[in-house]
């Protein structure tokens, strides 16, 4: 539990070890609620890509997992602790192995820089109110601020992260993928391409909007952050195979109405 003045007050009331047991809970419940690509080939790509970005991950040293929501929407999404979905569509969207790498990235930033504990502190504040402030600087503040969170994520309070947080997983995740050795300028190319997918079919990035700021403003912090010529790997034999061995599985199904990882109206 933290508690930090300097103008504004800014809590963590969760402890990581707590935050990763909250994680694994709600990861459970996300898997009996979508459809999981367990293709071994795919799977073991994911995972093989996000180890070697965790390498270059700040913070705490997560149990991080990596898994395909079998989707046709673009959208990728991070749990306290360690979990990240990807969906199968963000795959099939992107042209080159730097422009996957990029959303794995983010999302891993997201829980690198401790984003889901603050929003969930935030949260519980917001609801209980200084009582429950009161209870966190008690003896037993530890356990009421972990059920206090847990309670938010099983009843679906998953708030999205702020404009904030989005940018500095962009920031963070960018960095990360310089130092695995890809390609920065795959970030770029990803936004792009939601771009241009919101043009051709609003529906299928619907949910990555509705959790996701806007990437137009994003993109040209990103350009700035990054060097003049291209600089890390952009593309890999590996991923083509992955692309080719997705068009050749049953086709991904559409979301759900109310999918995991989405933000519930407010």
């Amino acid at each position: 539990m933290t508690l930090r003045l300097a103008g504004v007050l800014a809590i963590t009331l969760v402890t990581v070890n707590q935050e990763i047991d909250i994680g694994r809970q709600a990861n459970q419940e996300v898997r009996s609620r979508l459809r999981e690509l367990k293709d071994p080939e795919v799977t073991a790509w994911l995972r093989d890509v996000g180890q070697r970005l965790v390498k270059a991950a700040p913070g705490q040293k997560y149990p991080y997992t990596f898994s395909v929501a079998d989707y046709r929407e673009l959208n990728a999404f991070a749990l306290p602790g360690g979990p990240v979905w990807v969906h199968r569509g963000v795959l099939q969207a992107a042209a080159n192995e730097s422009q996957a790498a990029s959303v794995i990235a983010h999302e891993i930033a997201h829980i690198a820089q401790r984003h889901a504990a603050s929003r969930l502190s935030a949260a519980m504040l917001t609801r209980a109110g200084l009582g429950l402030l009161g209870a966190m600087l008690g003896n037993s503040g530890g356990a009421v601020a972990a059920q206090g969170a847990a309670s938010l994520m099983a009843n679906g309070v998953f708030l999205k992260f702020s404009r904030d947080d989005e940018r500095e997983a962009d920031r963070v995740g960018l960095t990360m993928m310089r130092r695995a050795g890809w390609d920065g300028r795959g970030m770029v190319e990803l936004f792009e391409i939601l771009r241009r997918q919101a043009e051709r079919d609003p529906g299928s990035v619907e949910v990555f909007f509705s959790s996701h700021p806007s990437p137009q403003n994003r993109v040209a912090e990103l350009r700035a952050a990054l060097p003049p010529a291209h600089d890390g790997r952009r593309d890999s034999q590996r991923f083509q195979q992955i692309k080719s061995r997705l068009r050749h599985l049953p086709a991904a199904r559409t979301l759900p109405s109310t999918p995991p990882g989405a933000s519930p109206k407010q």
